[in-house]
């Protein structure tokens, strides 16, 4: 069995904080962790509980956020079958994305790291289904690594748009996503 990892991110834009682990969990993983934040909107408080299933592969198989926005509680839950997404019971039309991805947390990247598992120098290209609290479903939202160091990756999200280098942490999180978010040291 792997051994289990966590991290701890100070929110660099707004206060905030959010705290993850990544475990084994049967033949697949649980990637679960509470982000604490002021709304960059209307700046409410914001906690969220999170949580993504992954099978042996690092495919999301299933997602469920738990929170407060403001006074204003939310609960999604997110599930990804052979043909098609579902938030909430209904479906999104993503085709064959198989990550998930959420706006508030940088803990989504380290399934998408660990699946795609780049050598230096190479690069790929693929959708994420991105949802982030405010919204009320899944987008594909195009994603682009390239890893220029051993925990050094170039990465864009055209659409945001949002570019940067990303610095990993020797765990696999992301630790440094700059003027976002940054490990806490341990």
């Amino acid at each position: 069995m792997a051994k289990p990892i966590s991290a701890l991110w100070k929110r660099l834009d707004v206060p905030g904080h959010d705290a993850a682990s990544f475990v084994q969990d049967g033949a697949g993983w649980r990637l679960s962790g509470t982000a604490v934040f002021q709304s960059e909107v209307d700046g409410r408080p914001v906690a969220a509980m999170y949580e993504v299933l992954l099978d042996a592969q690092y495919h999301a198989l299933s997602g469920a956020i738990r929170g407060v926005n403001g006074h204003t509680p939310f609960s999604h839950d997110i599930v990804r079958n052979a043909s098609s997404w579902h938030l909430d019971g209904r479906v999104q039309d993503l085709g064959d994305i198989v990550d998930l991805d959420f706006g508030f947390t940088p803990a989504t990247n380290l399934p998408q790291l660990k699946r795609i598992n780049l050598a230096i120098g190479e690069a790929a290209a693929f959708d994420v289904a991105w949802f982030d609290i405010t919204e009320s479903k899944l987008i594909a939202l195009p994603q682009l690594y390239r890893r220029v160091e051993q925990r050094r990756y170039a990465y864009e999200s055209p659409q945001g748009p949002y570019a940067a280098t990303l610095e990993i942490a020797e765990s696999g999180f992301v630790a440094s996503y700059p003027d976002l978010w940054a490990i806490e040291p341990h």
